[in-house]
């Protein structure tokens, strides 16, 4: 080299032999945000099966955080009292123990009090049977015992219809009734005399649509809501005054309050 020529700069390139240069962290951030989505993922799904109290209070929280807390009391980000803790079941309500047989007793003679207080029960005391039974208290509305004539006090002739008389007597008894929690078996009964449409209408289908004109009329008038537990129509099949089945007298409607239902 001649003195005073210009000295060439010397360039050294140096190769890296890893592939970090081509990816650096990018992935990290790629998993971060694919955890994130999956945790959102099962929140909402576990956010679904919950109940609406729990549904109404996260939408309440998040639309205002602050709002919420203050009105509430509640915080998700303290102990204690949470928006997702779902509300205590109700307890139970312990059953209404039902009647006695002593309270049955003195509930039949609080309905034979009531009616002999009734317009008319004159007429009609003989036609009232109020006893008690094995089963319980038992209380029948019979029909009149006139031979000469057809006549009926509490239905209608040939008819499910309540008379008059039918509507009042089962009023008073539908009060006391109501007052206990003991169940209601309620009869219908027929004479054995052929009803005149019996290929189309028989005395089975007059002594149970009997059974439930009082039902109907029961439930309007004092008992309780599933108070009555059966409805029985047994025709002439059962008969009050077994030496006679023509009888009216076998017309009737037999009231049974339960002693033990089980």
């Amino acid at each position: 080299m001649e003195f005073g020529e210009e000295k060439q700069p010397i360039i050294i390139v140096k190769k890296s032999g890893g592939h970090g240069g081509h990816h650096g962290g990018a992935w990290k951030v790629a998993y971060a945000d694919f955890v994130t989505a999956l945790m959102a993922f099962f929140l909402v799904m576990w956010l679904v099966n919950q109940s609406q109290v729990i549904k109404d209070n996260v939408q309440g929280y998040f639309n205002d955080p602050s709002g919420f807390k203050k009105k509430s009391g509640q915080s998700i980000l303290q102990g204690g009292s949470s928006i997702l803790k779902a509300p205590a079941p109700p307890k139970p309500q312990p059953e209404q123990p039902q009647g006695t047989r002593k309270q049955l007793e003195e509930t039949g003679e609080k309905i034979m009090s009531a009616l002999r207080g009734m317009p008319n029960f004159e007429t009609l005391k003989d036609h009232v049977e109020i006893e008690m039974t094995p089963e319980g208290l038992r209380i029948q509305l019979i029909e009149s015992a006139e031979k000469d004539q057809d006549s009926s006090y509490f239905f209608d002739i040939g008819s499910a219809k309540l008379s008059r008389y039918g509507i009042d007597i089962l009023d008073a008894i539908s009060i006391e009734l109501g007052k206990l929690s003991n169940r209601i078996v309620i009869e219908g009964h027929t004479d054995s005399k052929q009803y005149a449409y019996q290929d189309k209408y028989s005395n089975w289908e007059l002594s149970a649509d009997r059974a439930n004109s009082a039902r109907k009329l029961m439930e309007t008038k004092g008992l309780k809501e599933g108070q009555v537990a059966e409805l029985r129509g047994y025709a002439a099949n059962l008969p009050k005054y077994t030496d006679d089945p023509t009888d009216q007298r076998n017309r009737r409607i037999a009231l049974l309050v339960l002693e033990k239902f089980p």
